[in-house]
């Protein structure tokens, strides 16, 4: 009992706010983001209520950085018309969910999440020991299953946090999928399928249940997506029923893995603020041009006719982002012959950095003179996030006994 086999797939994925984005977010997440918005139903967000677990105390930078990052997204290309983009606090079933699901998830499961000690110990010079802190992988599950999102893109160190969505979902079906008269219910649910399809879903989930056959299951699954005349709560009890479990009310999401981000800072190590080594999306072209300038390259170039080593240069790591293999091959061939000098290796990383901001530049500046656009924009995008998780929402306090009904 795992997910709802072959329900339309649909993305979530989210950011905190932290400031202005750089080279490192737009290869690490947003290309990513531009690929997977024609592929799936995404939903992206601001998770400003994450932001909070560590910058509790920084509340007069949060809703600037929250309209900035907004505009980063939509000047790289992020579709409004392709994507739903909100902001998780505008959206409080997130909360509602949270506080539901920590009535039923052991305190262990948060305690031994590897990000939990980890971050603690990076941040020493900030007070974590907040129940914020603790729980937030649990508003990470909840912001991920009040969607039923079915792929969730992180990097091999977010993977932890999609087992344990998984892990929380299990134990939720596990307590309440098992509803009062569970097994009268799938039965009323077989017969509204009509009887060629009561008997085939009937005749294919013995053969899976008492012969094992994986096929048997599969044709279960795609008869049942099919199904035009039942309710979706009433395909949640036969997906369950044919599985021999309960209804699946939170279906598990799988992590859909991402390569780590290429995007070398301007001292070679990872792209980050905390290492000031960052050129940011919106940035002056002059500014960008000083920095790479100023690059640090290999340090046995001394003088301009000293050989140098492409593999001990920060700015080879650039080629390898932004240089065709001819132009790579340039470079191995001048630097270590000394053929060429640091500024000339520079020349096309200048070029190529302001060729891919300058697009992004001018549609900010679109965006920035008409904010009143993108308020629009994320207030069209709280709404249809809203009806997704009310949706979620009402089948959730249904299973806990919490939808209180006049008679």
């Amino acid at each position: 009992m795992t997910s709802l086999p072959n329900q339309r797939a649909r993305v979530l994925s989210g950011m905190r706010p932290t400031g202005a984005l750089h080279l490192g977010h737009y290869h690490g997440v947003l290309k990513n983001w531009l690929k997977l918005q024609h592929e799936y139903e995404c939903f992206f967000f601001v998770a400003d209520w994450h932001a909070l677990t560590t910058h509790y105390d920084e509340p007069q930078i949060l809703e600037r950085s929250v309209w900035e990052m907004v505009i980063d997204w939509l000047a790289v290309g992020i579709n409004p018309g392709s994507a739903g983009i909100f902001i998780q606090s505008r959206v409080p079933e997130h909360a509602e969910l949270h506080l539901l699901l920590s009535m039923i998830t052991p305190l262990g499961w948060l305690e031994r999440v590897p990000s939990y000690k980890d971050q603690q110990e990076k941040l020493k010079e900030k007070d974590l020991a907040t129940y914020g802190f603790l729980g937030y992988p649990l508003l990470q599950s909840a912001d991920i299953l009040i969607y039923r999102a079915t792929q969730v893109p992180v990097g091999e160190d977010q993977v932890a946090h999609v087992e344990l969505t998984r892990e929380v979902a299990r134990r939720f079906n596990h307590l309440y999928g098992r509803e009062a008269g569970f097994e009268e219910k799938a039965a009323e649910a077989i017969k509204k399928m009509g009887k060629k399809n009561a008997k085939l879903y009937t005749e294919l989930r013995r053969k899976y249940q008492e012969q094992g056959e994986g096929e048997a299951l599969a044709t279960a699954r795609a008869l049942l997506e099919d199904q035009q005349n039942i309710t979706l709560g009433d395909k949640e009890r036969l997906f369950g029923y044919l599985e021999g479990g309960g209804r699946i009310i939170l279906p598990e999401p799988a992590a859909l893995l991402t390569q780590a981000s290429k995007m070398p800072g301007l001292d070679g190590q990872k792209m980050s603020k905390s290492y000031h080594n960052t050129i940011s999306l919106r940035e002056d072209p002059k500014d960008v041009e000083q920095k790479l300038r100023k690059m640090p390259t290999d340090p046995a170039r001394v003088r301009r006719d000293d050989p140098g080593e492409p593999e001990k240069c920060p700015v080879w790591s650039l080629h390898q982002v932004y240089s065709g293999d001819d132009v790579k091959a340039w470079v191995q061939q001048g630097c270590r012959s000394a053929g060429i000098g640091c500024l000339d290796c520079k020349g096309p990383i200048i070029d190529a950095v302001l060729t891919e901001l300058a697009p992004i530049r001018e549609r900010a500046a679109e965006y920035e003179a008409n904010r009143g656009l993108v308020r629009n924009i994320i207030s069209e995008g709280c709404d249809k996030a809203r009806d997704v998780a009310r949706q979620t929402l009402t089948e959730v306090r249904q299973a806990m006994g919490l939808d209180y009904r006049q008679n």
